[in-house]
């Protein structure tokens, strides 16, 4: 047999093969669906550069730890106020507005000169709320960095720092940052602890203290990461990210980055020094303003 002879088939063979391979392509298509899409999109843009940056502080009332932590004051000022004040020092933030579900904190936040996008009770969690307040904007964004209300001392080299890193890495649709864990909050379920591969994406967020060793105690050589509460997203990823449906480790978590992570989506993190972590409990209060006091940051 010639080698044209072998290269030569039937027309119908032809279309048979064709029509194999077409739905192939099709079936895979239908269930990678529009994540593999959004993967493609991205990789197609690596040369695009997110430019336009919003930074939205979400803040709620109802809180099971901390009921109106938001309206707290520290030294004078409620917190909410101080978040803004941080933020707005920030570089890279085109804008800085407050979205909230709660009257009481909208009118404060106008009240010291705050821009305030009103949101729903419903929004499950600070990422779904930055996500309905992107959508009311006027103004189209590439990034939008979720500054957590509850942190007054941010700072706003820190807020910079994961915005570059979002605009430096087309791969990844999320940014975070992570400083060095204390010993003494190693089990603290509300100091969240985060593990990063050699490429500095994040691999996995816990509440407990990863890694575990087998001797069960803190090990004072092993470079523990502590999470930031603040972080970045591409404006495109979190118009879909209400619509992911929630994943088992964040569920049992309790953290909504691990959903992004679930979902095969890949997170940037940066590690900073930063010494002062934010608000989760009333205690946390006393501990603030002691230290602004000893550090002069009235």
């Amino acid at each position: 047999m010639t080698s044209k002879s072998i290269c030569t088939g039937s027309l119908s063979d032809h279309i048979s093969t064709k029509s194999l391979i077409l739905h192939v392509a099709a079936a895979a298509a239908v269930a990678v669906g529009a994540h593999a899409y959004f993967y493609y999109y991205y990789r197609r843009s690596a040369t695009m550069f997110r430019s336009r940056v919003v930074g939205i502080i979400p803040a709620r009332f109802a809180s099971s730890r901390f009921q109106g932590k938001p309206l707290v004051e520290i030294l004078g000022k409620p917190m909410i106020q101080r978040t803004w004040e941080r933020a707005k020092l920030a570089a890279t933030l085109d804008r800085v507005v407050v979205a909230t579900d709660d009257e009481k904190i909208a009118e404060c936040c106008r009240g010291f000169g705050a821009d305030v996008i009103m949101t729903a009770e419903s929004c499950r969690n600070g990422a779904e709320r930055c996500s309905e307040a992107l959508q009311k904007l006027e103004q189209k964004y590439d990034i939008v960095v979720n500054i957590q209300g509850d942190e007054p001392l941010i700072e706003p080299e820190i807020i910079d720092g994961i915005v570059k890193a979002l605009q430096t890495t087309p791969d990844a649709v999320f940014s975070t940052a992570v400083t060095a864990l204390k010993p003494e909050d190693a089990f603290d379920p509300n100091r969240v602890k985060c593990v990063v591969d050699n490429r500095g994406y994040a691999i996995y967020f816990s509440r407990g203290l990863i890694p575990f060793n087998k001797s069960g105690k803190v090990n004072p050589a092993f470079p523990y990461n502590l999470h930031l509460g603040i972080q970045s997203y591409d404006s495109e990823f979190l118009k879909i990210y209400p619509d992911l449906t929630p994943t088992p480790l964040q569920l049992e978590e309790d953290l909504e980055q691990l959903k992004v992570l679930e979902n095969g989506y890949k997170m940037k993190v940066i590690k900073v020094d930063h010494d002062v972590h934010g608000v989760d409990t009333p205690e946390d209060v006393a501990k603030i303003e002691s230290y602004m006091r000893e550090n002069n940051l009235l």
